[in-house]
């Protein structure tokens, strides 16, 4: 099992709508895909939160493929909404990992 992994901090002018947007329209979207079994939304605690609330968004996948599916069909068109939406509001960075069992 594969975890697509997304740390955003976002902006304090924006956190309260880009949250919710997140909930409502972008998550959904990353699991229309197809590419992904299931997902968890967490909030990282124990931060600087000076600039703003930083969060991560998992989404799980079965396989290599899979993950190299959604980032030659669907990663950039996505991308591209969340940075027409929300500009310089944001700083993102994205990992893959490995459960371990």
């Amino acid at each position: 099992m594969l975890i697509y992994n997304v740390t955003t901090k976002v902006d304090w002018s924006i956190a309260e709508e880009w949250l919710q947007w997140m909930q409502e329209i972008h998550i959904p979207d990353v699991l229309a895909t197809g590419c992904f079994t299931k997902y968890q939304f967490v909030r990282l605690l124990e931060i600087d939160e000076e600039e703003g609330p930083t969060y991560a968004a998992q989404y799980f996948l079965e396989s290599r493929l899979l993950y190299d599916q959604y980032l030659n069909q669907f990663a950039s068109k996505l991308r591209q909404q969340v940075n027409d939406k929300w500009g310089n509001k944001y700083i993102a960075f994205r990992s893959l990992m490995q459960l371990v069992d």
